[in-house]
């Protein structure tokens, strides 16, 4: 079996499994998706959705995070990690936004990756999210499970990952399959104790059928 027909076969089988899926990160604001993809690094979704609520109140606007002294967001922030310098990332990028870009979110990947602490992850998230363009959000969990499932070499580099997907994966699938994954990693395919045997894939499972 080819890595195009194993990711064909995935794609339906995770539709299956996860008919409707979204980011699981809150958010009502292009700018807050953002942030809130920011804090994610090296912290759960869940815990960031506790702390956002809050901070995009008290700071609801581009200019209003742009003016922000960093202190006052690393006291709303500092459970999620690494929070001094997500603090200093978030005032930054929102600075730049305002004096670059016209407070508006830019729709794509080389513009966004100018911003203070944006990579090709949030990048990829930000294109695919919000403006509806193919696009490969390489997490933990698509990282583990493309190499598992036999997509990739098993790599844990995120850019080799999205480039190794990217040859294989149709590009108006590539979203939704990473948010599947992602979903996929969490509730059944977890990184320690997989649960192999309840896997609604483990058929197409590299890993599994050795």
């Amino acid at each position: 079996m080819t890595k195009k027909q194993r990711v064909k076969l995935l794609i339906e089988g995770l539709k299956k499994e996860y008919p409707e899926v979204k980011c699981a990160l809150t958010y009502n604001k292009p700018h807050e998706l953002l942030i809130a993809t920011r804090l994610s690094a090296q912290c759960t979704d869940k815990r960031v959705n506790m702390v956002t609520p809050e901070m995009f109140e008290q700071f609801p606007t581009i200019e209003s995070f742009a003016r922000a002294d960093v202190s006052e967001i690393e006291e709303h922030i500092k459970s999620c990690g690494l929070y001094k310098t997500k603090a200093a990332d978030i005032v930054s990028m929102c600075q730049m936004l305002e004096r670059e870009y016209n407070s508006i979110v830019p729709d794509t990947i080389e513009e966004l990756v100018k911003l203070p602490g944006v990579g090709r992850k949030t990048a990829n998230l930000i294109v695919g999210d919000l403006y509806g363009k193919p696009a490969i959000v390489c997490d933990t969990h698509v990282i583990r499970l493309s190499g598992r499932l036999g997509l990739t070499d098993g790599t844990k580099d995120a850019g080799s990952v999205e480039k190794q997907l990217s040859l294989i994966l149709p590009s108006e699938e590539s979203l939704g399959f990473c948010h599947r994954l992602v979903w996929h990693g969490r509730l059944v395919c977890a990184a320690r104790s997989p649960k192999c045997d309840s896997c609604a894939v483990n058929i197409y499972c590299k890993q599994f059928n050795k």
